[in-house]
């Protein structure tokens, strides 16, 4: 691997009666309205947020 991969995230589920925390993780990696991306350095991190709010968003691995 060259460089350091990335992930991308899409926002694509409201966080509505879901838990205040969940809300926050969804603050903390960056989303602003729903349907948004967002790109972070693959890092144990963010994929340990990305999986706290798996059930509200997509992601993929960029190269």
């Amino acid at each position: 691997m060259a460089g350091k991969s990335k992930i991308r995230a899409k926002w694509i589920k409201s966080s509505i009666s879901f838990p205040e925390r969940q809300k926050r993780t969804i603050k903390a990696l960056g989303f602003k309205k729903l349907n948004s991306e967002v790109e972070h350095d693959d890092t144990p991190q963010i994929r340990g947020m990305i999986n706290a709010v798996r059930h509200l968003v997509t992601w993929e691995v960029i190269e």
